[in-house]
Parts: structure tokens; sequence; C-alpha cells
């Protein structure tokens, strides 16, 4: 049973959200126990609101109580930053889901921090705009998210990631009130920017309400290239063969799998794959029609020269999304063979990638654990997908000597811990790998400006426990 502080608790925040916005019974709290990191924390109540007012007035309520707050998207989040690791409120903007303004001639939209990513595509597109962002989860992820994490995607290589396309937010801070930063012009250079100071922040500085997003010209044709080698060393090797191009020629996409991970696809796509494969490349060119061509020949020739086995462009459009439905299709078939799958998220330079695939290799052998490898490499990102069960003890013991030490590997070659996902809770005991004691404490320091009494995702990647 409740107890009484909470029980007031409670019937405060169902007079702000009603009965229909407001969760409290054990089975509906825990479906937002878990983001897609795998270990539990219960909330007291998850609150749903449609609108900034509702946003404004719970902050106020948890300033006054001293409760922490969380926000929340879609919770496809794989760092542990969208649980209530303290307890108390969960802030859910599922339902602030409106594409509030698309503007074609300013090339812009304003969106509310619960649109999908992939629903901004479609209106988007009416006016031959996109917006280039593409996290794997992008059917079910929100943009309120992504610019927590600074979201990124196979296109990243090309296109960038959010940051380059984030203007303007509105946000509500601890205290209630609601502040707005950059605007809708590409060039703002008034004072701080505040703007790409939240975007990464992990929900740590405020809640997003609402969020104004640069859009660019659609590309007019695209190819995609499907690349196989018999050796992971020959296929990283080509990545930055290509990527050291001074031509003009810059891959929209470039995205690695390796043995492990296609071996556990299997047949079960429609990928037709020769015997031997050690890795695939999945290469993407895009922009006007009479470049494609010449491109998509050009790094056919670079492949075949790097050692490929098998090379092949898609006939069609239809060809093509096949394709990429087997590259995301993997995570399916990774639950298949583990209870658990813990998705890592380093980042390494371009000309690094060979040599970091290797530590990962020798490592998965060293420490006995199941690891495939799935990267964006045209910008050095790999995800390693550890296959494991996180309550067998003596397992997870030999998993985090794994992370551990491939870290260290990706620092000593000036690589980093996160180039999407996010530190969270899952990779603040790292953080002292990349930030000295003086720039954690500066984050910290930012962060009592914006949140004083620590009550906004308290416990996420500036734990005290670092």
């Amino acid at each position: 049973m409740p107890k009484d502080a909470d029980k007031k608790l409670l019937a405060e925040l169902e007079v702000i959200f009603g009965e229909d916005g407001l969760l409290s019974e054990p089975e509906d709290l825990i479906s937002y126990s878990y983001d897609a990191f795998v270990r539990e924390f219960r909330p007291l109540a998850v609150v749903l609101p449609r609108n900034k007012e509702q946003i404004s007035r719970v902050l106020k309520l948890a300033s006054q109580e001293v409760i922490p707050v969380v926000p929340r998207g879609a919770g496809t989040n794989l760092c542990g930053s969208s649980v209530a690791r303290k307890g108390g409120i969960i802030i859910c903007l599922s339902r602030m889901n409106r594409i509030l303004e698309l503007d074609p001639q300013n090339r812009l939209a304003v969106v509310q921090p619960g649109v999908i990513n992939a629903d901004l595509q479609k209106p988007a597109q009416r006016h031959n705009l996109f917006y280039p962002p593409d996290p794997a989860s992008k059917s079910i992820c929100t943009i309120g998210g992504n610019v927590a994490l600074n979201a990124g995607g196979p296109r990243a290589v090309k296109y960038g990631v959010t940051r380059d396309y984030l203007l303007g937010t509105e946000m509500v801070l601890a205290d209630g009130q609601i502040i707005r930063t950059g605007g809708r012009t590409a060039k703002n250079v008034s004072g701080y920017d505040l703007t790409g100071l939240i975007c990464g922040s992990e929900g740590t500085l405020g809640v997003l309400s609402e969020i104004t997003l640069r859009l660019i010209p659609k590309p007019p044709a695209s190819a995609t290239i499907l690349a196989c080698f018999a050796s992971r060393k020959a296929a990283a090797g080509t990545v930055s063969k290509i990527m050291s191009l001074t031509d003009g020629t810059l891959p929209a996409t470039l995205d690695l799998m390796d043995k492990v991970i296609l071996d556990l696809l299997g047949d079960g796509t429609r990928l037709k794959l020769p015997a031997g494969l050690e890795s695939l490349l999945m290469i993407e060119v895009d922009g006007p029609e009479s470049a494609i061509l010449e491109q998509s020949e050009q790094l056919e020739k670079l492949c075949w020269k790097t050692g490929a086995v098998k090379v092949e462009r898609a006939s069609d459009p239809q060809e093509a999304e096949a394709l990429w439905e087997a590259r995301y299709s993997y995570t399916g078939a990774l639950c298949k063979v583990a209870p658990n799958v813990l998705t890592e998220d380093a980042v390494v330079p371009v000309d690094k990638l060979p040599e970091i695939i290797q530590v990962i290799e020798r490592l998965r052998e060293k420490h006995q654990v199941r690891v495939g490898v799935v990267a964006h490499a045209g910008d050095g990102n790999l995800h390693p997908e550890i296959m494991t069960d996180v309550n067998d003890e003596k397992e997870m013991s030999r998993v985090e000597d794994f992370i551990r030490e491939m870290y260290e590997s990706v620092i000593a070659m000036g690589g980093t811990l996160s180039g999407e996902h996010g530190i969270g809770l899952g990779k603040s005991k790292y953080m002292k790998m990349v930030c000295s004691d003086r720039e954690i404490d500066l984050m910290r320091r930012i962060k009592a400006v914006f949140d004083p009494l620590n009550i906004i995702n308290p416990g996420s990647f500036l734990t005290q426990d670092i």
C-alpha cells in the first residue's frame, strides 16, 4: 500500500492529469520500469502530459516536494537514461505527438517531443524534403528522445546527427519555468549555445515541450551496394579506404556486420550470401542521378580490389529496401539465442576500425563471451552486441571485464564511450576514462544551474557514483 505522503502526491497528480493521464497501479508501472537497458527501476507514478502547462505544473510540484522526475519518450534508450533509478515520477511524453508546423520555404519543422522519428518523414517528403537522422529504432523512437541522446544512425556518415539539425527548443525547467533556446534561423550566435548544450544532455537539464528542426532537400536518387568479404580485416580496411577518397565520393551510409551476426541471420532474410563469409558491408550513395552510377561503379571496383568475394548492387528500390530490412532485422535473431542482449556503442577514428575489430575478436576469446559486431563503419561507430544472461553472475563478471577492456582500448585509440546511445546508467562508471575530474565537476555545476535540487533524472550519467 502507498504511504500517506505518496497517496497525497498521487492525489495532487490526479488533479493535474486526471485519471486517464496518471498511472500508479503496479501492472501499469512495470511497463515503465525498463527501457531497452535491462535493469528494473520502479517509479511511484507515470504521468502523460498533453501540453507544456501540465509539464510545468508537475515540475513545480516535484520541486516543492523534492521528488525525482524522469522524462521519457518511447523507452527505446539502450543505456538506462529513461528509467526511474531514484524512484519518483516518470513524465512520459508520448501523447505530445503533434507536428505543429512544417515550413517548406524555411526548410524546418516544429514538433512536439513525442513525435515518432519516421512519422516526420512522410509530411516532409510531400515537399521533397527529409530529416536525415535515422536511428535503427526510427519507426518507434521519438524526436524528444533523439534530442536527449543526440541520436544518429546509418546516415550520420554523410549527414551528421541530431545536433546538426536542431535549431531550437522549448524546455520546462525544474522549477516549472518555460524557456526557449535557439530559434528558426540557420545562423544563431546570440549568447551561449544552450540548444547545443541541451542536445545530448540525456534528460538531465529539463523537459522538452517543443523542438524546431532543420530539414534538407531529399536526394533525387540513391543506390545500395552489398559487398561480402571472407576477411574481417579486409572489410574494415575497405571502410578506411572508402572514407579516405578525395574525389567527392561520400557514402550516405556505410555499415558493417560481422560473421557472428550473419550466422545468426542465416536464411531468415532475403540476403543471398556466399559460404565462408566473415564480414558484410552495406553501402548507400545518394544524390543527383547523373552522379550515382559513377560513384557506385567506383565503390564496387574498390571493394573488389580490397578483397571482396561478392559485390552486388540493388536493381531497384524494392530490392534495396529488402537489403536494409535484413540489416535492421538482426536484433530479433540475437534475442532468440540469449535472454539478454547488451548493445554497446564505441567510437574510434575510422582508420582504427581494423584494429578495434581485432581487439574485440581477441577479447571475445579471452573472456569467452558471445559478441557480434554491427557498425556504422563510415564514422567509426561500432555496436558490439553481447548475448548474455544478466542473472548469471559468473557470466556477467566476464562480460564486465570484456566491456571495460574494450573501452580501455577504444580510448587508447583516440575514441570515446558513445556515439549515439548516450552514457546513462550503463556507462557512467567509465566516464573518468574520457573526462577529467574537473570536466565532470563542470558538468555537475552546469546541471545545478538548471536543476539546483537535482530532481530531473538524478542518478543518470552525472551520478555521484562516478
